[in-house]
């Protein structure tokens, strides 16, 4: 029983030991590792966050740019056929019967473009 409570002792003193040592790092260590963190949050923020945003806004000004008398655009989740474009709003036609609703570009969330005989038919019809 003598020799269990020695080595016990000694076992105890030593993790003490091993621990006592590692407690205290070098500060300059420590600036190393918080400034490596904080590279690696800023990276994740750009190609995970930022960057995949930034395409996606560019694409959808390029097909909000691109409109033309013809297309079927959603919007705000209403669909209907661009009928006329201005600066910043554009004039959707919604139905058959004529109903036609003024939108401002920037709503617009999905574009289907028209063949050249569709964009014929929207401006005969009007």
């Amino acid at each position: 029983m003598k020799t269990f409570t020695s080595t016990l002792t000694v076992l105890a003193l030593g993790t003490t030991a091993l621990f006592a040592e590692g407690a205290a790092p070098p500060p300059a260590n420590n600036m190393m590792q918080t400034g490596l963190m904080l590279l690696v949050a800023l990276l994740f923020f750009y190609f995970i966050l930022w960057r995949p945003e930034q395409k996606r806004r560019k694409t959808m000004e390029k097909q909000r740019s691109s409109l033309k008398k013809g297309d079927r655009v959603t919007a705000m989740g209403l669909v209907g056929t661009v009928a006329r474009i201005n600066d910043q709003t554009i004039i959707l036609k919604m139905s058959e019967g004529g109903a036609k609703i003024e939108i401002l570009k920037t709503a617009v969330t999905e574009v289907q473009s028209c063949t050249e005989e569709e964009a014929k038919k929207a401006e005969i019809s009007e």
